[in-house]
């Protein structure tokens, strides 16, 4: 045999209008080369042909014909860009082989670059577009460039540590050690770059990256389902063969979770939510009291470090025990703020494989078509909404769960034990949102109601069985969470329903769509919601109509005339007691004032009853897509009416895609909290004063709190608790004539007239308090509340670590 230095294998399918300029540059740059003594380079040129049916294969075989060092090589089908870069590896004969594609987006003259790493001893040469140094003539389209990204991070940590471009296709390889690598390869799809790195990776043969010229050539061969496959061929790599739609689709609704909430993974402690105003604040500071009482053996239902002296009431607050409890190590080790991340993106990841499981074994056949639904059920708008700042919201995972239990009571197989873990599930999804349980409560019996109007005869067969289950589970439940019900009710800063107003969608709402949908439009959204964690409909017209679609043509089942109704009765109740008219400034009457005055449901917000809407448009597009992915394609009629399905999918749920949640950088930590410098202003069971006082809207104390660890307690606070006589549910503490002079200040920037009424007031409310220093962190109108404190107090203020400081601990 011949001697050969190179080999440049090129697989190709369907490149009839690429190959030939292609062929003729590699041709004419090879025949340039040099070897270290200045003899030319001996090379061979393999182009495999991957079962192409355009005229890929003639233009190869005419190059072939023309030039003996070129050999082409062919497959009988299409086998996968894998199997073809395999084939032509295996057949080659050169001391270094190089693999570039057909497009050349990498100009075949870097070569040179790469064969200098090999020259210095690396076993293999990998063409970088991420290295500082490489240049991008053309870019892609940004999702495909965020895709790749992502894909890249994604192998980087599962399969070939340190190599940040892997997927770029313009690679140098020690030919002996790369036959040898896909002499072992299985995959034969987009992944087996990543199959050989971590050959070489593991055999601890050098790898290097090179900064290469790059430009995005149109005709990309790469599709959608392409990314979902290397996600199970990932699996694979790493941990061997399981059935890669099993672990692809969880793993596709994490990762999605993990882009959603990029920005505050980059940094947890630095990065804020833009769009959670104060609730960011709020949550973290539950998650640390709930630690803390962990920590300390406290009852783990109430805190005294907002609203001092009173406290505050955690079971009759959304603090979510059941999972900041069970989290608390990880808030002790890490934090409260990687907490937050951590139950945001978990939370929607597991919801989103929940609803797929519950898809997957209860209603449809097609694993994609129950994670086309699943998905939808977790990153519909409304739930993408409260994303920004309510996870009781988000992390719904028990939902579909206790869904599936109520199911095996209606099957009546073992309605003991069903019974009994109902009861379980209920009682722990009461500590993770007593609100959602409520409105997925309310969407269970619309459509109990329905599905036994469709099917009267079912409906009396199975009630026996279900009734006997639910008395079993309430058997179990009520005992688990009547004392905590009871102190969420009865106990210490309890309270009754809560004033929020009249806050029902308006009926255009369901057109439109979501800040954070790919079609959204953040001035629509604003006119049409309460703000940007309460767009509880937006699910945009193109689904809506599709929606409609779906339930006509498949009306013959009862459980679509059931969802169908419960969607459409769900709409209507969150569209709240008075139901504008577009276009007019009258009203009509809505349903919701049917269920207002009820005990529990007085405290809900109307408009969040659209979030029943979510799961069930979500089983009605698995079910349609069911009917698409199983359709036996028998003609040329039946393969129109599946793309015309697939279309309209498409076109109803891409303009509805989640975009990235925005973050911002978080307000630095004044040093006088952040050095411990409050220690020594602030005794043991007295309390810091923050001016103003904490209230919803300015949550900075609690920010302040916890990188204190939580050692001191301040007044004031953003929290639900009881005023008045009648105990009505408020946001923040009662109001106290010092607090509500403050307020006053930092509102208007207006110094009032103090007077001996004002300093007795001060005083009290000081004793009351308990307070031992004042602080004023220098913002808003901070010159006016600096000579109100001044004037209350008799005496200026210490300026220490960044803060003004009215130490008060002597009266």
């Amino acid at each position: 045999m011949t001697r050969i230095d190179l080999t440049v294998v090129i697989p190709a399918y369907d490149e009839q209008d690429r190959l030939a300029p292609t062929l003729a540059a590699v041709r004419s740059h090879l025949t340039t080369l040099r070897t270290p003594t200045g003899a030319p380079v001996a090379w061979e040129l393999i182009v495999v042909d991957d079962g192409s049916t355009d005229a890929t294969a003639d233009i190869a075989g005419a190059a072939a014909e023309a030039d003996p060092r070129v050999r082409l090589l062919r497959t009988p089908a299409n086998r996968g860009k894998g199997h073809a870069v395999r084939t032509g590896v295996l057949a080659s004969r050169g001391a270094r082989v190089l693999v570039t594609d057909a497009d050349l987006a990498t100009p075949v003259e870097e070569l040179d670059r790469l064969g200098r790493r090999l020259d210095e001893g690396a076993a293999a040469a990998v063409g970088s577009r991420a290295l500082p140094g490489s240049r991008i003539a053309v870019r892609q389209h940004a999702l495909r460039e965020l895709l790749g990204r992502l894909g890249a991070r994604l192998i980087r940590a599962a399969a070939v540590p340190g190599i940040r471009d892997t997927q770029c296709g313009f690679k140098l390889f020690d030919g002996d050690k790369v036959r040898t690598a896909f002499g072992r390869s299985r995959l034969d799809g987009w992944s087996f770059d990543a199959e050989i790195l971590r050959f070489f990776h593991q055999e601890g043969w050098e790898i290097a990256e090179v900064p290469v010229r790059w430009a995005h050539q149109p005709g990309s061969k790469v599709r959608p389902r392409a990314y979902l496959d290397t996600l199970a061929d990932l699996v694979r790599i790493r941990w061997g063969a399981v059935e890669p739609v099993r672990l692809a689709i969880p793993a596709l609704f994490l990762l999605v979770a993990t882009v959603l909430y990029a920005g505050l993974w980059a940094s947890p402690g630095g990065r804020y939510l833009a769009d959670s105003g104060s609730d960011q604040t709020q949550w973290e500071w539950f998650l640390a009291v709930a630690a803390d009482n962990v920590a300390h053996l406290r009852n783990p239902l109430f805190t005294g470090l907002q609203n001092a002296p009173s406290g505050v009431n955690l079971m009759a607050n959304t603090s979510m025990l059941g999972l900041s409890v069970p989290l608390a190590p990880v808030t002790l080790a890490l934090g409260a703020h990687v907490t937050w991340a951590l139950v945001l993106t978990g939370g929607l990841a597991a919801t989103a494989c929940a609803w797929y499981w519950l898809l997957a074994k209860r209603f449809v056949r097609s694993r994609w078509a129950a994670a086309l639904g699943g998905g939808f059920c977790a990153f519909a708008p409304p739930m993408i909404s409260h994303g920004n700042a309510h996870p009781n919201f988000l992390v719904l995972f028990m939902i579909p769960v206790i869904i599936d239990r109520l199911l095996r009571l209606c099957e009546g197989r073992r309605t003991r034990r069903d019974g009994v873990l109902l009861g379980l599930f209920l009682a722990y999804q009461v500590f993770l949102g007593e609100e959602a349980l409520l409105l997925a409560v309310t969407g269970l019996a619309l459509y109990a109601l329905a599905h036994a109007v469709a099917d009267p005869d079912l409906a009396r067969a199975v009630a026996p069985r279900l009734l006997r289950g639910l008395g079993i589970a309430a058997l179990v439940a009520v005992p688990l969470t009547a004392v905590p019900l009871a102190w969420q009710f009865l106990g210490p800063q309890s309270y009754g329903s809560v004033l929020h107003g009249q806050v029902g969608n308006h009926p255009m709402a369901f057109l439109e769509f979501a800040t954070r949908s790919l079609a959204g439009d953040p001035g629509v959204a604003a006119s049409l919601s309460l703000n940007r964690t309460e767009e509880n409909a937006f699910f945009g017209w193109p689904l809506v109509v599709l929606t409609v679609a779906i339930a006509v043509r498949l009306r013959a089942e009862p459980r679509v005339r059931a969802l169908a109704f419960t969607a459409a009765a769900a709409a209507l109740l969150s569209l709240g007691q008075n139901i504008p008219l577009p276009g007019t400034d009258r009203t009509l009457p809505g349903p919701w004032r049917l269920v207002a005055e009820l005990p529990v449901f007085e405290s809900v917000i109307e408009s969040r009853a659209a979030m029943i809407c979510a799961p069930a448009v979500g089983v009605l597009l698995a079910l349609a897509c069911d009917r698409l992915a199983l359709r036996r394609l028998r003609g040329e009629r039946e393969r129109s009416h599946r793309l015309l399905g697939c279309a309209a999918l498409a076109v109803a749920l891409l303009p509805v895609l989640p975009t990235p949640y925005r973050t911002v950088e978080r307000e630095p930590v004044p040093e006088f909290i952040a050095d411990g410098t409050w220690r020594a202003h602030v005794r043991p069971g007295r309390t810091l004063v923050p001016v103003p006082l904490p209230s919803p809207s300015d949550t900075a104390a609690l920010h302040w709190q916890v990188r204190a660890g939580l050692g001191f307690a301040f007044p004031g606070g953003y929290f639900n608790g009881p005023w008045g006589p009648d105990r009505i549910g408020i946001y923040g503490p009662e109001p106290r004539p010092t607090s509500d002079l403050l307020q006053g200040v930092h509102d208007t920037g207006k110094v009032p007239a103090v007077g001996p009424q004002q300093r007795r007031e001060f005083l009290t409310d000081l004793r009351y308090w308990r307070a031992d220093s004042l602080v004023l962190d220098p913002r808003q109108n901070a010159a006016q509340l600096r000579e109100t404190v001044t004037r209350l107090t008799g005496r200026e203020p210490e300026r220490l670590g960044g803060l003004w400081v009215w130490d008060v601990a002597g009266g």
